[in-house]
């Protein structure tokens, strides 16, 4: 049964006590009884103060968020929901757009853009962040509820979550996290800031108890008995996309559906299109009651296996770590295939923060008593057991026992005492991350006042130890310096009428974003290029790519594709197999214009010493498609990419980004408009299920 509209409850007059009756009388319509900890950080919010809510998942921190919004929304102010991912936005949004109507609730990503001005938004980290370096303690954000807040501390992104609690002084603030550890100094800062009181409002007790086993037992094991418990569904983590579709294909043997529930959800699948490459496997898959859930999808292809879950059709999900984020994918039992991932840099064994956020996923308010954690022992420890069970405790037997070794690489040792310690431990303390980007410094710098004092102000008053600051002092002067060699700042002999005393061109388009680490580079090369060469429109294109993350899976690909393409040649050529080799290991992805854009690049950085290791990335990702007219179907066939075609459409978007946004519009031409908005198009027209759920809400 669906939850009356908190909208329509709204009170005539918004006071704290006003709209504290309203919340109560939702509530007993709604069949919702609040918890305690709820009470008090709805109490402590419609008080005035900041609220840190650290409670487990499944909690009902999303309905405390909920009231804030209520509480802004009568008083004719504005509240912003942030959160770390897009999916996760895009939900929130429509929970939002459910409560409060369509007129009344906006989202903004960095990919689409839904009723901006509502009093009411859903927006990515970043976004708000952003906001907060243009305008400062201006920003219309009377109410900024951060969702998934654990995220301050994440090595690459936690300044999104920095950042609007150095500049936003006049805010409220709600922080929410299942996994936070100690705030003590985060609170007091806070408090320091905005001159609020802000308050921990924290509880360990779950509404959903769990209960946790090591298993020693088969993967295969592990999950038949699950389900012959009706301990479904079961969401099986792994941590790479390429492990969770592969075992989503190796559980099709199973019978995870009876005859009448496959019916059901055929029924519920209806006419959705599974109209890419990958398509034909995931409607497969969700027939026989199995999802996959990761980032490497299509957007559309994880909404429908979150919409498949909740309404009960899919008993088994295998996924990634994405898990711990927050999606609404409602579980009864988590199932990790190992305790150990690779982060980026090593292969470590997760951390209390990691494994807490994602086994907290189990156990489903309303539907469950209790909720499982099962974690898998190693597949060689597994097998030694096992080999110890059939030598039946015979001492010679045991002896002659050859014992499988664990992996040499790419693994990290864990055991049933690690999951004990991991299960029974507090979340890691979280510790500040910053940076300084040509992004933050061109929005700090255009905001009206004196944008080089607030810059100042935030390079020496924010979260770091003294001497990460020191260093970004650094790195702000060089980039500082090179946005004036590249004529994009200039130094004014009088502060303007706006009281900035730089300013930034003026000449460049209103979209105008450096948000790449080099993306000022290919504004530099881009401007010594020749504009009448026919083929300038691909050369810069080759810019624009070059300065992006590159999307490994992809260039990888085209690397194969490229060997498989010289070992055919080279056996009709009857080349001998020393020669082969020799020549294929000199193989690698296209790299059109690297002859110009490493020495370009070389010059580039004995100029700006900032740049320190960073290095362009030259590729041939949209180039490739635009020389071969390819589809987005056509593309992911062409070089085997169904199971990354999430990651394809992401960088195509990066692209189309970049293109729009940092290439100055005095430099594109006719050719690489066209580029522009063919690229554009077909982003669009790719996935636009979100903007296609908006429209059914709006219009219902």
């Amino acid at each position: 049964m669906a939850l009356p509209a908190l909208g329509d409850f709204l009170p005539d007059t918004p006071g704290a006590d006003e709209l504290l009756d309203a919340l109560i009388e939702w509530s007993a319509q709604s069949g919702l009884e609040l918890y305690p900890h709820q009470e008090e950080a709805v109490l402590r919010l419609l008080a005035g103060e900041n609220v840190v809510l650290s409670t487990p998942t499944g909690s009902g921190k999303s309905l405390v968020a909920m009231a804030g919004a209520f509480a802004m929304l009568a008083q004719g102010r504005r509240a912003v929901y942030t959160a770390p991912i897009k999916a996760l936005v895009s939900e929130k949004f429509f929970e939002l757009t459910a409560a409060f109507g369509p007129s009344e609730v906006g989202m903004v990503t960095g990919d689409a853009s839904v009723n901006a001005d509502a009093p009411v938004i859903a927006c990515t980290a970043e976004i708000l962040a952003q906001r907060a370096l243009r305008a400062g303690s201006d920003t219309a954000a009377d109410l900024v509820v951060m969702d998934e807040f654990h995220y301050y501390g994440d090595r690459d992104r936690g300044w999104a979550w920095q950042v609007p609690l150095l500049e936003l002084a006049r805010s409220r603030f709600l922080l929410m996290s299942a996994t936070l550890g100690d705030t003590t100094g985060l609170r007091r800062d806070l408090t320091a800031r905005t001159g609020r009181d802000t308050a921990l409002v924290a509880s360990a007790e779950r509404p959903v108890p769990l209960d946790v086993e090591y298993r020693e037992t088969p993967l295969h094991v592990s999950i038949e008995q699950l389900l012959s418990a009706g301990r479904a569904p079961v969401y099986i983590v792994h941590f790479t996309q390429r492990e969770a579709a592969a075992r989503a294909q190796s559980l099709t043997s199973l019978k995870v559906l009876s005859a009448d529930e496959k019916t059901a959800v055929k029924e519920a699948v209806g006419g959705f299109r599974f109209d890419t490459p990958i398509g034909k496997d995931l409607r497969r898959f969700v027939l026989a009651g199995i999802g996959v859930h990761h980032a490497g999808m299509l957007p559309k292809y994880r909404l429908l296996v979150e919409k498949l879950a909740q309404q009960g059709h899919l008993r088994l999900i295998c996924g990634t770590d994405t898990l711990g984020v927050g999606v609404n994918v409602p579980i009864r039992t988590v199932l990790f295939t190992q305790l150990y991932k690779y982060d980026g840099r090593r292969t470590r064994v997760l951390s209390v923060r990691d494994f807490q956020q994602i086994s907290g996923r189990a156990g489903r308010r309303g539907f469950d008593t209790v909720g499982s954690v099962w974690v898998q022992a190693p597949e060689h420890a597994v097998e030694n057991k096992r080999a110890e069970m059939r030598a039946g405790g015979d001492p010679r037997k045991l002896r002659k026992l050859v014992r499988k070794k664990p992996p040499d690489r790419g693994y990290a040792h864990y055991d049933d005492k690690t999951l004990a310690r991991l299960w029974e431990g507090t979340p890691e303390t979280l510790e500040s991350s910053f940076d300084v980007t040509h992004a933050m410094m061109l929005n700090v710098l255009g905001r009206p006042g004196d944008g080089c004092a607030a810059m100042k102000r935030l390079l020496v008053d924010n979260h770091e130890p003294r001497a990460r600051q020191r260093r970004h002092i650094r790195k702000a002067v060089g980039v500082f310096r090179s946005l004036i060699d590249a004529e994009i700042v200039e130094v004014l002999p009088e502060p303007d009428e706006s009281g900035r005393p730089v300013r930034v061109d003026i000449d460049l388009q209103d979209e105008f974003r450096l948000n790449q680490p080099l993306g000022l580079f290919a504004v530099e090369a881009i401007a010594v290029l020749d504009p009448e060469a026919p083929d300038y429109h691909l050369q810069a294109l080759s810019l624009a790519e070059s300065v992006l993350e590159d999307p490994l899976a992809v260039l990888l690909a085209q690397r194969d594709a490229a060997r498989d393409e010289l070992m055919t040649r080279m056996k009709e050529e009857g080349v001998e197999y020393e020669e082969r080799m020799a020549r294929l290991a000199e193989v690698t992805w296209p790299k059109p214009e690297a002859e110009f854009i490493e020495p370009a690049f070389d010059t580039f950085a004995r100029h700006h010493p900032w740049v320190g290791h960073l290095r362009p990335s030259p590729k041939s990702v949209v180039r490739d498609m635009v020389e071969h007219a390819d589809t987005f179907n056509q593309y992911v066939s062409r070089y085997g990419l169904k199971r990354s075609e999430g990651l394809v459409l992401r960088y195509l978007t990066d692209c189309y980004k970049a293109l729009v946004q940092t290439v100055p519009a005095a430099a594109v031409d006719d050719r690489l408009a066209e580029v522009i908005e063919w690229l554009g198009g077909l982003v669009r027209e790719v996935d636009s299920s979100l903007l296609d759920e908006w429209e059914r809400l709006r219009t219902a």
